[in-house]
Order: structure tokens, then sequence, then C-alpha cells
């Protein structure tokens, strides 16, 4: 059923997909849909969670192959991010910023809620970076997360993996290091 809604909201849109249509497409009636979920609103955040918490597993599973050395891990996390929101899956598109942008308001603070959570992880080893002083973390963050969210804007599969982007983007950015 998740699998069907992503597939729906990443093809249609949030607005273009209604619960009428995900039922049909699962081969249930609308009523019996909304047993499982209150309204399409919870089905679309049960959508996100579950997008979220890919990029959460193939991070943790990158960094279970690292060092404790602080830039092999960020470039790690960064293959991994690069890597499920390149591979073309519907969670990685919905997940995606620039997807977000068509969800409902009055849901975008839980959507929020969870990115941010996401990217706790990326704040604790963006912490363990021996970067200068005087260097921002959190706009370290941001120019970071900005790169890898735009690659999915301009990336074509032949010339670079994602772990040729994520070496490229770590190597930049470690020109700050102190």
């Amino acid at each position: 059923m998740l699998d069907t809604a992503a597939a729906m909201f990443a093809a249609k849109g949030y607005d273009g997909t209604s619960i009428r249509d995900i039922a049909g497409a699962v081969g249930m009636l609308p009523g019996s849909l909304y047993y499982h979920f209150k309204s399409k609103e919870e089905l679309l955040l049960a959508v996100y969670h579950k997008g979220v918490a890919r990029f959460e597993e193939a991070i943790a599973e990158a960094l279970c192959h690292t060092t404790n050395e602080p830039w092999q891990a960020i470039e790690a996390a960064c293959a991994a991010h690069l890597s499920t929101l390149l591979d073309g899956g519907d969670y990685a598109r919905i997940v995606s910023p620039e997807f977000m942008r068509s969800f409902p308001p009055a849901i975008l603070a839980t959507l929020n809620a969870e990115r941010d959570r996401y990217e706790r992880h990326f704040e604790k080893l963006i912490a363990a970076l021996p970067l200068a002083p005087q260097t921002d973390r959190w706009l370290f963050k941001v120019a970071l997360f900005g790169s890898l969210n735009w690659s999915q804007t301009w990336y074509r599969k032949g010339r670079y993996t994602p772990g040729d982007i994520a070496e490229a983007f770590i190597a930049m950015l470690r020109q700050r290091e102190a």
C-alpha cells in the first residue's frame, strides 16, 4: 500500500493523487484504505517516514564500513545519501525538498521534524570534523545538503558515481579544514 502510494504521489503529485486512485491501484475500496489511514495526509506522512527511514538505513550501513576518521565518515554518509537520492525511487523523490513544496501546509511541521531528525545524523558527523574555528557548522551543513540534494536535478548515470560526487564535494569542503 505504501509503495503504491509513493509511486502515485511521485508520478501525479500530492494534489493529483486521490485516495480513490490509490485504493483502486491496490485493489481496495476507498473506505477500506481509510481503515489503515485516517486521511490522505496521514498516508503521505507514512510514505514520507518510510522514505526518510531508507536514507537513515543507507547511512547507518555506510558508517558500519568506515573507520572513526571524521572525513571518511562524512564522505561515506554523503555517498549513501546520494545513492539513495539518485536511485530514482519514488520514496527518494517524495523526500526531496523540491517535492515537499506541494504538500499541504498543515503537515509541513511534521515533515520538517522528520527531516530535522535525519539531518541530526549529519550534524553529529560535522561536529566531529576538524574545521577551522571560524567555520559556521550550520552553514557547512546547509551548503553540503544543498549540494547533495541539487544533484537530483543534474545527475545522469555514467559520468560520476554517487561515491565520486561525495568524494569531490567533501574534498572541496575540506579545504576549510583547520
